[in-house]
């Protein structure tokens, strides 16, 4: 059972959404207005990221059919919305 849909940004849960959109770190940068290099830096956990970042970052997913998601008993998680899946077949 899904509990909410607000999870924080998770450098794990960035390469996920980056996966599931088959998207580069260049692709994520650029959809998000940020550098490459912020991107690759969070992603290899170099750094934290600003509060300001990491939404832009969540908006490019988002944006693009990702959704966050807190799954009762596993806990964080990125799918693909469902109105988006139905387009795309």
């Amino acid at each position: 059972m899904v509990q909410g849909r607000d999870t924080n940004l998770s450098p794990a849960l960035c390469r996920a959404a980056r996966g599931l959109l088959d998207w580069t770190q260049s692709d994520l940068a650029k959809y998000a207005q940020v550098s490459r290099s912020t991107v690759r830096d969070f992603e290899g956990s170099r750094h934290d990221i600003h509060r300001a970042t990491g939404a832009q970052l969540r908006r490019a997913f988002e944006e693009h059919s990702v959704a966050f998601v807190i799954i009762d008993g596993i806990g964080p998680a990125v799918c693909q919305r469902q109105d988006q899946l139905a387009r795309a077949t």
